[in-house]
Parts: C-alpha cells; sequence; structure tokens
C-alpha cells in the first residue's frame, strides 16, 4: 500500500513544478533551460498573452518568491506577477542585490519567446529571475533564455 501512495504523492509533487500547454516538448524545453541558465534558485515561465501560464521550469517555492525589482522604488515582484507583465507587453533585463550586504543578487528577464517556424502552440511571453550568490545578471538572462528557447524548438 506504501508503494503507490508514495508513487502518487512523487507524481503531484512534480506536476506541481512543471506545467505545460499543447504544442510544447516539455522535456527537450526543460533540458534547454536546465542547461542555460538552470540553477535550485531559477524560475521561468512561459504565459499566453492573454496571461495564462503554459510552461514553468522551477518550483512553486521558487516562482513565488517575492525579490527586489531592482526598480528606483525600492519594491518586491514574483516571477509569477511579472509573468502578468509580460503578457502585456513588459519587456526588462535588471539586476540588483537582493541583500544589503550584496552577498547575494537577483536578475530578472522578460519578452517574447521566440516561436519556431511551425509552432503549434499560441504566442508566447517569459518571465525569469534568478537569485543568490552567483546569480546571472538580467542581461545574461535574457540572452541565455531567449537563446535556449529558440534551440528548443518552442
Amino acid at each position: 500500500m506504501r508503494g503507490p501512495l508514495a508513487a502518487l504523492c512523487v507524481c503531484l509533487a512534480l506536476g506541481a513544478c512543471s506545467k505545460s500547454a499543447p504544442g510544447i516538448d516539455d522535456a527537450r524545453l526543460s533540458d534547454a533551460v536546465g542547461a542555460a541558465i538552470g540553477d535550485p534558485a531559477t524560475c521561468v515561465i512561459l504565459a499566453t498573452k492573454s496571461g495564462d501560464v503554459a510552461w514553468r521550469y522551477g518550483t512553486h517555492m521558487t516562482c513565488s518568491r517575492a525579490l527586489p525589482d531592482c526598480s528606483q522604488g525600492g519594491g518586491t515582484v514574483t516571477v509569477e506577477a511579472l509573468a502578468t507583465l509580460a503578457a502585456k507587453g513588459d519587456e526588462r533585463a535588471i539586476s540588483c542585490r537582493s541583500v544589503p550586504d550584496g552577498s547575494r543578487s537577483v536578475g530578472w528577464a522578460t519578452g517574447p519567446a521566440p516561436a519556431a517556424k511551425g509552432a503549434t502552440h499560441e504566442p508566447l511571453v517569459y518571465a525569469a529571475v534568478m537569485e543568490g550568490e552567483r546569480a546571472l545578471p538580467g542581461r545574461e538572462i535574457k540572452l541565455r533564455l531567449e537563446n535556449a528557447l529558440a534551440d528548443a524548438g518552442l
């Protein structure tokens, strides 16, 4: 009895970490994003132009963390909120310190996702964040992520 219950828990946990829409090769996309910017403190969300999440890379905890938005206003934001803004046309590549002593930083990137010729999904946008001692700057996240999405045949 314990085996089936454990398997169900694992399936539910994995399903909570990733979401995929029809026309997206989840494994290929996960591999490409992981190779480009993957790390435990990375979250990438692909959303439709209406703001619905089509695909997610990263844990729920990482994707829902409120981190400095790197604006002069000094507020915080989540990558989930940025995905909604990206669906409305927001594009950014920004980074800043995430702790006062400067030992950690956060990088944000948003924009339209490149679409492969013959893609069967609707146009997508992306929002990505990386936070930690060795987080990439937002410009580097944007460059690497857009290349990874194109390489994955999105």
